[in-house]
């Protein structure tokens, strides 16, 4: 048993040296910006950057939007397949485990060549229906881990029995997704939009060929000129991208302790 322990425990410490050690030297670089001595010179210089704070803030808008579009469509696509048409989730749940296997290139050329300025709908030729295609690609791209996360949510409740006392009680299909349903499964809703969030704000191949200000292709952008603020841009970015981790931990302990259905 000592032997499992010491085994397990090296495996682990070697895990986490790969991930650590790199994010260690790329933190202590991003202090030495200022010759002989460290500082954080290269994050004030990061957050006095006009365009750091026009890029993050657009991110987040734009993450903010996918998160609510991406509940609309999955929430109640979700409720519908696992009340009523129990036979289409194999197909559910193969067609969103696509985007992971579509590259997002193919999928925002796919975009650009069905909703371009020359197409009968074309978002591409104004700045707000551009924006509104980046959502919805944004939207297909967290589509695995939104269905995934509210799936199994629901498979933590009995929405049958659910559901049947919400009709008793005169209640429509809107007011039991929206009263009954949703306030059930709120930590899932939101574990699916802390990833959601993570994946927004980093992704860089659809907002860069839609030519949007977000935070991904400035990330890029200004690593091409400069050192040291690339290296605090990373830090910065593995900060917010693992908080909205460490809030889906945190959140799942809030979760329901009932049994799963498979029904």
């Amino acid at each position: 048993m000592k032997s499992q322990k010491f085994w397990a425990w090296f495996v682990f410490a070697l895990g986490a040296a790969y991930f650590i050690i790199p994010l260690a030297a790329t933190f202590e670089f991003s202090l030495r910006m200022r010759r002989g001595e460290y500082s954080f010179d290269a994050y004030a210089s990061v957050f006095s950057d006009p365009q750091f704070a026009a890029s993050f803030t657009y991110s987040v808008l734009v993450g903010l939007f996918t998160i609510v579009v991406g509940i609309l469509v999955v929430v109640p696509a979700v409720y519908f397949v696992r009340l009523r048409m129990p036979w289409l989730r194999p197909f559910m749940e193969f067609v969103t485990l696509l985007p992971l296997v579509i590259p997002a290139l193919v999928l925002v050329y796919g975009y650009i060549r069905l909703y371009g300025s020359s197409s009968l709908i074309p978002f591409t030729g104004s700045v707000l229906g551009t924006d509104i295609l980046l959502t919805c690609a944004y939207v297909t791209l967290a589509m695995p881990y939104m269905y995934r996360a509210v799936d199994n949510g629901m498979r933590t409740i009995d929405i049958g029995t659910l559901t049947e006392a919400a009709q008793i009680m005169g209640a429509n299909q809107l007011q039991i997704i929206g009263k009954i349903i949703l306030p059930n499964i709120l930590v899932a809703i939101l574990s699916g939009a802390f990833l959601t969030f993570a994946i927004v704000i980093g992704e860089f191949t659809i907002a860069s060929l839609l030519n949007r200000p977000a935070f991904g292709p400035y990330l890029v952008g200004i690593g091409t000129n400069r050192a040291y603020e690339p290296a605090a841009l990373a830090i910065i970015s593995f900060i917010i991208t693992w908080g909205a981790m460490g809030m889906i931990n945190v959140l799942g302990r809030f979760a329901p302790r009932t049994s799963a259905r498979t029904d």
